[in-house]
């Protein structure tokens, strides 16, 4: 089974831009130019029938404003609500939003199956973001479900969405929430490489996974193999960041890194069964 653990869907209400971003800076940083790709569940589903995927863990955006990701989340849920078999949904909101834990809580009872991708464009893992994620945590802990947090790496190039996080704050956050099962986009930002450490770091990362969202657009194909080898395979999710880069570019790498194919299994998809608690078909 491969599952694509990373996509973004809009309802047509944000895909036809019948709305002000002047209040939604996050939302503008990224997708204010034209070229910037938006897509709805229709647009997955075809998609994931050309790439040969059989499930997509689906979310919106982490809006500032309620009325915004109440939207959108309604979105996620009658997606899920009408493609069982095919969708999983996550409640997605600003980390910041005076609402937030409240929403993860409906979404949670709504069927959605994990929160995520919480963002912080504004300014990385601040303390009054870290502050905020406390009570949501205790929610995900509560329901029994995993958090997804955006992560990038501090260094490189720059580009529309990417935030000036530091891993030791992320590091930080981790080590707070040892319970909780938190997956980093993006490959955690790197922060994984930390694992080659011999003291504490591992144990740290223990309930941690990595999700491979751009990583073709960010690393060399030798990340698969660098983390099979650091944190193992079992703690790699496939994802695509859909509708950014097709599922077939990634799969071209993971083939080309010299991953074993008993690993790549699990990078495609055994590892967000577990996760998950799937059945596995």
């Amino acid at each position: 089974m491969i599952i694509d653990f990373h996509t973004h869907v809009f309802p047509s209400f944000f895909r036809e831009r019948q709305y002000s971003v002047a209040d939604e800076p996050g939302f503008t940083s990224i997708y204010n130019s034209p070229k910037a790709r938006v897509a709805g569940v229709k647009t997955l589903l075809d998609s994931m029938d050309k790439e040969g995927i059989h499930k997509s863990v689906i979310f919106g955006f982490p809006w500032d404003k309620d009325e915004h990701f109440k939207r959108h989340n309604d979105y996620v849920i009658e997606a899920v609500n009408r493609y069982p078999e095919r969708l999983i949904g996550f409640a997605c909101f600003s980390p910041l939003a005076p609402g937030g834990a409240g929403e993860a809580e409906r979404c949670l009872r709504a069927g959605l199956s994990g929160v995520g991708e919480l963002a912080f464009y504004s300014g990385g893992l601040s303390s009054r973001v870290f502050n905020a994620l406390g009570e949501i945590m205790d929610i995900c802990r509560e329901f029994d479900v995993p958090a997804l947090l955006h992560v990038n790496e501090p260094v490189g190039r720059e580009y529309p969405g990417k935030i000036h996080n530091d891993l030791s704050e992320i590091y930080a956050f981790i080590k707070a929430y040892p319970l909780n099962r938190i997956i980093l986009a993006h490959w955690g930002g790197g922060i994984f490489l930390y694992a080659v450490m011999k003291n504490e770091v591992k144990d740290v990362l223990r309930n941690v996974w990595f999700d491979t969202a751009a990583s073709p657009f960010v690393y060399s194909p030798c990340v698969y193999r660098t983390a099979e080898e650091l944190v193992g395979p079992e703690k790699i999710l496939f994802g695509s960041d859909f509708p950014l880069i097709k599922p077939q570019r990634y799969f071209e790498e993971m083939s080309s890194s010299g991953v074993s194919e008993q690993s790549l299994m699990k990078i495609k998809g055994l590892n967000a069964v577990e996760l998950l608690g799937l059945e596995l078909q």
